[in-house]
């Protein structure tokens, strides 16, 4: 009685090991259900940023603005009759306040 218990118990885990660590079985499942999860992640970051760039791109096919805007803040340019100021932090020379105290620039 021992020995036929003992070979029902051998059958069953043969039978219990495909399911449990055989290929397309529990573990191999539950690693493919986080590459979904972190691939459905990515491609939510990619759909807005390709969201943002067709917006963006539908801006610059309608308006001037838009081009206008790129050209300043890409390319530095200016419209005629107009006089560009640059401030870099720490390029201007301290200044004096009220006590005469000399304060660095900010």
């Amino acid at each position: 009685m021992r020995v036929l218990s003992l070979i029902f118990f051998a059958l069953i885990l043969t039978l219990q090991y495909p399911i449990w660590l055989g290929k397309g079985g529990w573990l191999q499942a539950h690693a493919l259900r986080q590459e979904l999860d972190t691939q459905r992640v990515s491609n939510a970051l990619l759909r807005s940023r390709n969201d943002a760039l067709a917006a963006e791109v539908v801006d610059l096919k309608s308006g001037l603005e838009a081009v206008e805007e790129r050209a300043r803040t890409d390319l530095g340019m200016v419209k005629k009759n107009e006089i560009y100021f640059q401030f870099r932090p720490g390029s201007y020379p301290p200044y004096k306040t009220r006590n005469e105290k000399t304060v660095p620039a900010p």
